[in-house]
């Protein structure tokens, strides 16, 4: 069977900037048929980086290094755009889970590409969040 996640850009973003992918989630992403993120997710990917330079949290080579390698898997990923249908959906989706809007963007995304793709799986690195996809 056919390997197909969807990336929530906290699944990526966190653990480059800290330490590095897990050798888990790492595998998980390498071995993927296919990649789906929320345009959503390039967004928050470069305010993050952006947000990290003008707090001087890292060294520049090592923000550099890690927006490089952000950007690479972006580039690998099948791009969903944040539509009408995307936006009308987020006002419903998780409605007995608490999640913020940027997170009920994803998971309306999720949601809706599921429907195309049944074996679609969702990768976050936030519990609440991934809890609220497994709901959808």
């Amino acid at each position: 069977m056919a390997s197909i996640l969807y990336l929530d850009s906290s699944a990526i973003l966190r653990p480059v900037l800290e330490q590095g992918l897990s050798p888990e989630v790492e595998n998980r992403i390498n071995n993927a048929d296919v990649l789906i993120t929320s345009r959503l997710s390039l967004v928050e990917t470069a305010r993050a980086f952006l947000r990290v330079r003008l707090l001087d949290e890292r060294p520049e080579a090592v923000v550099a290094d890690a927006e490089r390698e952000v950007t690479a898997l972006w580039r690998r990923c099948e791009l969903w755009e944040l539509t009408r249908e995307v936006c009308e959906r987020a006002e419903l989706v998780a409605p007995r889970t608490i999640v913020r809007s940027l997170d009920a963007l994803h998971l309306a995304t999720f949601a809706i590409a599921r429907r195309e793709i049944e074996e679609l799986e969702f990768l976050t690195a936030d519990r609440r969040l991934q809890a609220a996809a497994e709901a959808v």
